[in-house]
């Protein structure tokens, strides 16, 4: 994005930018591009080129809840470089985006509240020196995108995203954290439903889609929450009727407080009722799907969106980025926060 002095040498040592050959990516691609260490002027040796992949998670703790920058993903580029003076050392790259990375970017516009970041770390002398910090975009797989697009085609309005801390239950999970992208509900729901938050866990072979809604108490029923939980093939996920089976789980909570067990039969998803995200027999088919390896690495990027999605995120997030652009959004977030954890990957 642009070059930062490594200050471990001091004025006139070397600078470090990286370069990405795209900003766009999705979950289960590879992002590519170089590190560029601009020599100073005198020779230098930096032990690692280290890169990283870092978003803004938080945390709740008690009745308090805070925020800090997650290390989700690391890796050492290469060991031993000597950089001469006044000459650039470029060092080529390929980062492998985590299938459960938070989507950054729905219906060819960043998702406000969201941001995910390449960074750049030299270890000079045994000590890191950070270096650049470059933001991606992390479009919606198609089996993701075919969910987002029933929630626009529904008249859902958005209204939030972040990324928690903690895991669900009953769904694997490989990093400690997972993303909730929150709606309000449309106008038929709305006096019975708060909102409703969606979560994706994905893998190479299937997705999962969590569903949470927020049911609003009356003068004869209390309020609570209401859980949906579907697994299935991506492929599957492509070819399900979204809209009908969203709507159709929505009336359920607002008429009774809880999910109808399932929805149909064959490939229609069929929704837990029960609190915790429990599984249940029977959501979607588990065989055969090891040929889906590839998904998602063969140039789709989710730039394709259906009716309203792009224009429901838009809507709902009208003057939370304002004139800002992508990278002083990053740097604005992942630079003023309250601390740097790190979540690994199992």
């Amino acid at each position: 994005m642009f070059k930062r002095m490594l200050s471990a040498f001091g004025v006139g040592g070397p600078s470090v930018d990286t370069v990405l050959d795209s900003p766009h990516a999705a979950p289960g691609q590879l992002v590519t591009g170089q590190v560029r260490i601009q020599g100073g002027s005198a020779d230098a040796e930096i032990g690692q080129v280290v890169l990283s992949l870092v978003t803004r998670v938080e945390v709740e703790h008690g009745d308090h809840e805070y925020g800090g920058v997650s290390e989700f993903f690391r890796t050492v580029v290469q060991q031993g470089v000597r950089v001469p003076a006044g000459q650039l050392v470029a060092i080529p790259f390929q980062l492998p985006i985590p299938w459960e990375t938070p989507i950054t970017a729905v219906g060819g516009g960043q998702l406000p509240g969201m941001t995910v970041g390449v960074r750049t770390e030299l270890v000079i002398a045994g000590a890191p020196d950070k270096g650049d910090l470059d933001p991606i975009l992390v479009h919606p797989l198609p089996s993701q995108d075919a969910v987002l697009n029933a929630f626009g085609q529904l008249g859902f309005s958005f209204r939030s995203a972040d990324v928690e801390a903690g895991r669900l239950h009953g769904v694997p999970q490989e990093l400690g954290f997972y993303q909730e992208i929150e709606f309000f509900p449309p106008g038929q729901f709305a006096g019975a439903v708060s909102q409703v938050e969606l979560t994706f866990v994905a893998n190479p072979h299937e997705l999962y889609v969590i569903l949470e809604a927020d049911k609003r108490g009356g003068v004869f029923s209390s309020g609570g929450d209401a859980f949906g939980h579907f697994r299935a093939s991506h492929q599957e996920a492509q070819g399900t009727d979204w809209a009908s089976a969203i709507n159709g789980w929505l009336a359920q909570v607002a008429q009774r407080g809880h999910a109808n067990p399932a929805f149909g039969g064959g490939h229609n998803p069929a929704f837990g009722g029960q609190p915790g995200y429990g599984h249940q027999p029977g959501y979607g088919h588990q065989a055969g799907y090891g040929g889906h390896h590839g998904y998602g690495q063969h140039g789709h990027h989710g730039h394709r969106s259906g009716p309203g999605i792009g224009g429901v995120v838009a809507a709902g997030a009208a003057g939370v980025v304002g004139g800002m652009v992508l990278g002083e959004v990053v740097e604005e977030v992942f630079e003023d926060d309250g601390g740097d954890f790190a979540f690994g990957e199992e």
